[in-house]
């Protein structure tokens, strides 16, 4: 009877401390009696298991066929009629005998094998859960409280008791955490080391950014906000494109809030991180021209082939473009899907003309023609090649080399 006292114990044990159901423990508990009775009495006996969870009970009942005396064939199944009714006066052949196994019927051996078992197959279910449950809940956003904070990592224990791990390669090189701050990331993915479930979450993720996005700002919660795209370097800045498909939304200005009241606490989540929020358009000048802001550019020219873009800027504009570490030109080149290399364009402004000025020697079809490929100036007109303008534009070749001709005369450029 001792050893079924420690049965009951480790049962209570799982009750109050497992994150398990009371049904599937109930499961559990009667696959493992059932398994070790079918070892221990044969496949065909019959009996029934009960477990009162709640209670920490658990009873074993087992039936068997009463049979006349001598014709007993299987002692595990049948019962004489003679064995039967000194159980119960009334019995007879035919009828079943309902008898409960208690538990100084198993060795002691039996016992803590059970006992055993038991406490194998809870936690290989509560693996199963927890590899299930965030499974799904890839790139959802988790909070908890910092239980123990290594060198390459911290561990983190959620609302539930999981154990959370945030690598050092996924924090914000300014985080500074201690025991028992509380903790919020997005959950980067999960794996199975040592046969346990590892949940590895992250505060670098573009994916974190959105979620707290998603909490801060209501018109992106309730999808009237798109955000199209996140790049971050974190702990520097980060630039987030967003688009609203209701004209009376301004996207930028509902995400960035009055003074930037709506941002900011993201703005000290992610430690002081620069967000830049852009309004999405297909229009790619425009785009990279938005990205790079708040540099000013002068004209751009694209490579839709290769994915490239050569961006010219007044020489006052040229570190804007690039930013502290870099990162705003990295950043603008994620966002943009193209590789942007910036260039001085060392031309004066007085000395570019307008190419409408020029309605006078062309039809103003040609002039159109252009204009409709990026060319509103004398000066951006010669910054591409013959070839490249006859292509672009679709206009003859000598309509091309005179326009060339008259801009070069107009800018005193030699030929």
């Amino acid at each position: 009877m001792e050893e079924s006292l420690n049965l009951l114990e480790t049962l209570a044990e799982f009750k109050d401390f497992k994150n398990i159901e009371r049904e599937s423990l109930m499961r559990i508990l009667e696959d493992i009696f059932r398994s070790a009775l079918t070892k221990k009495y044969g496949q065909d006996a019959n009996f029934e298991v009960i477990v009162n969870v709640d209670r920490g009970e658990l009873e074993i009942q087992r039936y068997r066929e009463i049979v006349e005396d001598g014709e007993v064939e299987n002692e595990f199944t049948q019962i004489a009629l003679s064995e039967a009714i000194k159980i119960e006066p009334d019995f007879e052949v035919g009828e079943e005998v309902m008898e409960n196994v208690r538990f100084k019927d198993f060795a002691r051996r039996e016992i803590q094998a059970l006992r055993q078992n038991l406490i194998t197959k809870v936690m290989e279910y509560e693996k199963d859960i927890i590899y299930k449950k965030y499974e799904h809940r890839i790139g959802e956003l988790v909070s908890g409280e910092v239980n123990q904070v290594w060198k390459k990592e911290i561990l983190v224990i959620d609302d539930d008791g999981v154990e959370l791990i945030l690598p050092k390669n996924e924090q914000i090189p300014a985080d500074k955490y201690k025991k028992g701050d509380a903790i919020s990331a997005v959950v980067l993915r999960v794996e199975i080391k040592s046969s346990s479930p590892q949940i590895i979450i992250s505060r670098t993720s573009p994916l974190f950014l959105e979620r707290l996005m998603e909490t801060e700002i209501p018109e992106v919660y309730d999808g009237l906000i798109t955000i199209r795209n996140v790049v971050r370097a974190p702990g520097e800045r980060a630039k987030v494109l967003v688009e609203s498909f209701d004209d009376r939304i301004d996207p930028v200005g509902a995400c960035v809030g009055v003074k930037g009241s709506r941002i900011h606490s993201i703005f000290h989540e992610l430690r002081k991180e620069s967000i830049d929020v852009i309004n999405y358009t297909t229009n790619i000048n425009l785009l990279i021209t938005r990205s790079l802001s708040p540099a000013k550019i002068s004209y751009i020219e694209i490579d839709e082939e290769n994915k490239t873009a050569n961006v010219f800027m007044k020489p006052d504009q040229v570190s804007l473009a690039i930013g502290k570490g870099g990162y705003n030109i990295k950043l603008a080149s994620k966002l943009a899907g193209y590789e942007i290399d910036v260039f001085r364009d060392d031309i004066k402004e007085e000395e570019d003309v307008d190419l409408n000025e020029f309605n006078d020697e062309f039809d103003q079809w040609v002039i159109n023609a252009f204009k409709a490929i990026g060319c509103d100036t004398a000066t951006s007109v010669l910054k591409l090649s013959r070839e490249e303008l006859i292509q672009r534009t679709d206009l003859e070749e000598e309509t091309v080399d005179e326009v060339i001709a008259s801009i070069k005369k107009e800018l005193d450029i030699e030929e």
